[in-house]
């Protein structure tokens, strides 16, 4: 694969790159290396799944993957016990692995380095250069709602900064939660003589009540272990307004999961209301903003492909990891 094509794979399906200039230089690396952390807290949703295909295709573009599961920072984030989420912590990496990414990806606890004497020096480094006021607006969207705030919101980014420095990474993805942290670290760490990463941010998906955000906290996801019956009982209570795009959950489900393996879809009708159709993600767009697709006609679509879609996820969690959550 020749570097235009790497950038274009990276590319699609982004939010932003930060910056495509330092993107390529990384791409001309020996073995150049991608991260992305997340909290063990729960089931894995097609909210997380955004992200993990994207560092599928940052695998197939020649980076090498660091999974970190932050036990310390779920911790931190009040997600539940060290114990219980270390039980978690397994049952998430196998998630991952079911979405297609190759073996050699690394899966690393937080708690596995994070006491060590350089990191701990590091993270007091970054704490005498960065204001409260900076680190509790990097943490918004990613503490839980509290009228008690605690000191631990202010440790987190900090110690999300230093992962990157531990981890020796040359592009950290995430959601676009994680772009103010993302740009703590991209202002901060040269200032402690370190390299800032590339930084890429990915859509949040938003929750199928309509939410701001697919959450397990809020019950507002599709799982991607879901059984078939599960996934259909969910989008078709699902909120899914006619003639709407943004915001719109299902919408969202079919541009980063249908349309990521199909040109076109199949939109199934009885003649009486149309007959059969066969659209791209740009056909379907302008058809229901048009409403003349009706929101109904949508869910039974996205139901059959999305339980297709993650037939994969089911068969190996069967296989590898029978007792799931």
């Amino acid at each position: 694969m020749d570097l235009e094509a790497k950038m274009e794979l990276i590319s699609k399906g982004t939010m932003e790159i930060i910056s495509p200039e330092e993107l390529e230089k990384k791409l001309n690396k020996a073995n150049p290396v991608a991260y992305i952390g997340y909290e063990p807290s729960g089931k894995i949703h097609l909210g997380h799944a955004i992200t993990i295909l994207k560092m599928i295709d940052l695998q197939k573009a020649g980076f090498q993957i660091k999974i970190l599961l932050a036990d310390y920072h779920a911790f931190l984030n009040a997600k539940g016990s060290l114990e219980n989420i270390k039980k978690i912590s397994e049952y998430n990496k196998h998630c991952f692995l079911s979405l297609g990414l190759s073996n050699d990806a690394q899966f690393i606890l937080g708690s596995d380095f994070q006491t060590k004497e350089e990191y701990t020096t590091q993270v007091y480094q970054l704490a005498t250069l960065t204001t409260l006021v900076r680190a509790k607006r990097s943490m918004a969207q990613i503490t839980r709602e509290s009228e008690h705030h605690k000191v631990a919101e202010v440790i987190y980014p900090l110690m999300q900064v230093v992962d990157m420095i531990s981890l020796k990474v040359d592009l950290s993805l995430g959601g676009l939660e994680q772009r103010k942290i993302h740009m703590l670290a991209r202002e901060n760490l040269p200032r402690i003589n370190e390299e800032a990463p590339v930084c890429i941010h990915t859509p949040l998906l938003h929750g199928i009540d309509g939410g701001e955000k697919m959450s397990t906290s809020k019950g507002n996801f599709i799982a991607i272990d879901d059984i078939p019956l599960e996934i259909k009982e969910k989008i078709k209570k699902s909120y899914c307004p006619a003639g709407i795009i943004e915001g719109n959950p299902i919408m969202e489900i079919a541009h980063h999961f249908l349309f990521r393996e199909n040109e076109k879809i199949l939109i199934k009708r009885p003649e009486k209301f149309g007959g059969d159709l066969e659209l791209s993600y740009l056909e379907l767009r302008k058809l229901y903003q048009n409403k003349e697709l009706h929101p109904l006609d949508l869910k039974n679509t996205v139901t059959e492909y999305l339980i297709e879609f993650l037939e994969p996820v089911r068969a190996y969690m069967e296989k590898n990891y029978p007792q799931g959550m």
